[in-house]
């Protein structure tokens, strides 16, 4: 063979004509042989050439389920990429892929760990589920409403000074329909200082009279007050003592009906009315100069509007004429006063009605009743200073209040008892106009009778 320029070409690697000896000698030669060829010594890599690219160490990723594929990170729950370690314990696998993260989210923290949130990367954050937290807050709100009531209940319960037994009335009419209450002010000073007799023009007279005296019939037909002059002539009926169980004989003497109160207390004024009306007395009610005056105070005061001014040196009045509002101590010579008036009775009963109802209406308004710093020390007040039968209940209270605000309001009746002139300066009832006035209030009827 000759070579490029004419002369013998040999090939690299020999030293003579003709193919080298070894075969396996020859770059790319192959062999004759059925073995294979030897391995043989890579030629250095001169600066400017390409190293060659190294084969990976496993087969390529073509397709799941091929022989020699690596193994894949086990998906922890939650992460919808797979990050986290794998079945081998491996480190987690990075596929190169986003996150599913936008940009400027609240998202933060390295992989895996936690963002501002509180919820590792990638996790889903469940919205809030105000419905719930909303049912949740409102049965929080009834359950401590309820405790609260209740509470309430038991404590003002637990005040009431049921010291009036009306069991101990003898002969009594038979009840009719509704309820009747007997609210009584008394003279009482008990429990008050010399300063506060002062101040309240109270005097310092031992024991307790019946100031004031009120029939409150709770009905269908509408609520009905009607006021007993305590000068009203009455015949004192045959009692039994209630502290020593005596029976005592009528005289058929009459006398002024605040003297029964003054003989025998509670029990024979409820027996006294109840014989010469025929009306049954289901309920009593008796408050003291003190508590009512700190019931008032209690409150915040009573608005009330008077036509006419007046003065009275006995009970400390001194009123002019327009609205205003009266405190406990006003409000107190307001009720009590007789020596400015020509009718001095009639005309102080008229303004007791007037402000009980002005006082219940007072009380039950919502800035008083829905205001806890203003609703128990008003209760607080009454139910300190207020003495009731042995048989009422909260309930029947709350009616006997709500009933005088209801009159107040225009929805019920406002009256003295049916006068018929006077007698050795008591106060005659007209016997027939009483008649009817208790059989209508008996059968629950709208009342058609007028007081004086």
């Amino acid at each position: 063979m000759s070579d490029w320029h004419g002369g013998t070409s040999r090939p690299r690697g020999t030293e003579g004509g003709g193919w080298p000896e070894d075969p396996q000698a020859r770059y790319g030669g192959g062999s004759g042989s059925a073995q294979p060829d030897g391995p043989q010594v890579m030629r250095q890599v001169r600066r400017g050439q390409v190293p060659p690219r190294p084969r990976p160490s496993a087969p390529p990723y073509d397709a799941p389920g091929r022989p020699g594929i690596p193994a894949q990170p086990t998906a922890r729950p939650g992460d919808p990429y797979g990050a986290g370690e794998d079945d081998y314990g491996q480190e987690p696998y990075d596929s190169g892929y986003s996150d599913g993260q936008v940009y400027g989210s609240r998202q933060g923290g390295a992989r895996g760990g936690g963002g501002d949130d509180g919820y590792p990367p990638g996790e889903y954050r469940p919205r809030p589920r105000w419905g719930r937290r909303i049912r949740i807050g409102v049965l929080t709100l009834v359950f401590v409403v309820l405790v609260a009531a209740v509470g309430t209940y038991f404590w003002a319960d637990s005040k009431l000074r049921r010291e009036v037994d009306l069991s101990k009335v003898i002969d009594r009419p038979e009840a009719g329909k509704g309820t009747n209450y007997l609210i009584v002010g008394s003279d009482s000073r008990e429990g008050m200082t010399d300063e506060q007799k002062k101040d309240l023009h109270t005097g310092s007279a031992e024991g307790k009279r019946t100031d004031s005296m009120i029939i409150l019939h709770v009905g269908d037909n509408g609520d009905t007050m009607v006021s007993l002059p305590r000068d009203s002539d009455v015949e004192i009926p045959t009692f039994k003592g209630s502290e020593s169980g005596k029976t005592y004989p009528g005289t058929g003497k009459h006398t002024k009906l605040n003297a029964a109160y003054a003989m025998d207390g509670p029990e024979l004024l409820v027996r006294t009315i109840e014989a010469n009306t025929g009306l049954h007395i289901d309920h009593y009610a008796e408050i003291g100069f003190a508590g009512f005056a700190n019931i008032v105070d209690a409150v915040g005061g009573v608005e009330m509007n008077l036509d006419h001014g007046f003065k009275d040196s006995y009970s400390g009045a001194d009123f002019k004429a327009g609205k205003q509002t009266l405190n406990g101590q006003q409000a107190l010579a307001f009720v009590r006063t007789r020596h400015a008036f020509a009718t001095s009775d009639l005309q102080r009963t008229k303004n007791q009605q007037a402000f009980l109802a002005a006082l219940a209406h007072q009380v039950a308004t919502p800035s008083t009743v829905l205001n806890p710093f203003k609703l128990y020390p008003v209760m607080g007040a009454g139910l300190d200073s207020l003495i009731v039968d042995k048989d009422m209940s909260l309930w029947n209270l709350a009616s006997m209040f709500w009933a005088m605000k209801g009159v107040s309001s225009g929805d019920g009746k406002q009256m003295n008892i049916p006068l018929n002139g006077s007698s050795g300066g008591n106060l005659l009832w007209d016997k027939a106009k009483v008649k009817t006035l208790v059989d209508e209030l008996k059968n629950d009827e709208k009342v058609t009778v007028s007081g004086n």
